[in-house]
């Protein structure tokens, strides 16, 4: 697949065709990881999923939300046998 590489403020910048970024499974926001080999070839990867941060992220929100009556026992102490 050819790109052309265009100016982007005081650096460049690849676009990438939607079909690219939908295999890659990539969105806005994302962080890859770029490498150059030695014969001058450039590599591309997705970001690993840091699974720490994953879940320190979600304990914090989890945190965040406050507790309410159970919706099960609600339902099970207003039903009629």
């Amino acid at each position: 697949m050819k790109l052309r590489v265009c100016k982007w403020g005081n650096g460049l910048a690849l676009r990438l065709p939607q079909e690219l970024v939908r295999r890659a499974g990539l969105k806005a926001g994302d962080t890859v990881q770029v490498s150059l080999t030695e014969d001058g070839a450039l590599t591309i990867r997705t970001e690993p999923w840091d699974r720490r941060a994953f879940s320190e992220k979600l304990a914090r929100a989890r945190d965040s939300m406050q507790m309410s009556d159970s919706v099960i026992e609600e339902l099970r102490n207003e039903a009629r046998y």
